[in-house]
């Protein structure tokens, strides 16, 4: 089945997916920060790694070995008014969400190109093709892993190896639960973070399922040729459809139309 180095496995979409490709029959190499979060991990390696940290990558990758496919899901949240979002926080975001993919892919894609094969999954986001109000800096950080795939998707399958992107809508993670806020709790913007609470509500947010759906998905993915992006979950698939078909102002009416967005 192949060797799979995944990125982020702590918690949330990465652990999950770790138990669903081990479950599939798929050697497993997990990864995190902090290894003793891995401990109750049934995979077959167990490593750490810092994404933001070259020497890290370098080294995880080298005692990784051949790696047959590479999941990009680590990645941190800040949310808030683009007026207010400290700049150290919005590089802070990027050095994980953008310049942590791309260093993984950039070590790992030589070693596939040679091999004439490989997959790479990059974990997006439904923010990565729709920037919603207070998401701005995180969802420019899934623009640029979107652009960054969408080149690497040509540039690589001349050379055999796959590019995966699942967009996920709204699922009950730690990083969904627990992503920095900046400039929400007072005026000018406390008003419109009630109303974007309000509309992420209208879009299921209370009845999200578990990370084990976009495990599932990626699985999927991994595992049969199909589209290259994929969105996971009924608001995704709705949002992301959406905005396929429509110009912008029609698009920007029917969403507000929809969840009743009065900002």
């Amino acid at each position: 089945m192949g060797r799979v180095l995944i990125t982020g496995c702590s918690t949330g979409f990465g652990r999950a997916t770790a138990i669903e490709l081990k479950k599939r029959g798929f050697e497993v190499v997990a990864t995190a920060r902090r290894p003793e979060t891995l401990d109750d991990l049934d995979v077959d390696g167990r490593l750490t790694l810092d994404v933001t940290d070259d020497a890290s990558v370098a080294a995880a990758v080298d005692r990784a070995g051949i790696i047959d496919v590479l999941v990009n899901n680590a990645g941190i949240s800040v949310s808030g008014p683009v007026e207010l979002v400290p700049l150290v926080e919005v590089r802070r975001l990027f050095e994980t969400n953008v310049f942590g993919a791309l260093r993984m892919m950039q070590a790992v894609l030589p070693q596939m190109r040679a091999r004439g094969t490989g997959t790479i999954v990059n974990v997006s986001s439904v923010s990565g093709k729709v920037a919603a109000p207070l998401s701005g800096s995180y969802a420019a950080s899934k623009f640029a892993l979107e652009a960054l795939s969408e080149a690497m998707h040509v540039e690589m399958e001349h050379f055999g190896v796959r590019t995966i992107v699942i967009e996920p809508g709204y699922f009950k993670t730690e990083i969904s639960q627990s992503g920095i806020a900046y400039g929400v709790d007072g005026p000018p913007y406390d008003e419109l973070a009630e109303k974007t609470g309000a509309m992420t509500a209208a879009l299921g947010r209370d009845a999200a399922p578990g990370p084990e759906v976009v495990a599932v998905a990626i699985a999927d993915a991994v595992e049969s040729p199909g589209p290259w992006r994929v969105p996971v979950g009924k608001d995704a698939e709705m949002v992301l459809g959406a905005r396929a078909t429509m110009d912008d102002a029609s698009f920007e009416t029917a969403m507000r139309e929809v969840l009743r967005f009065d900002w």
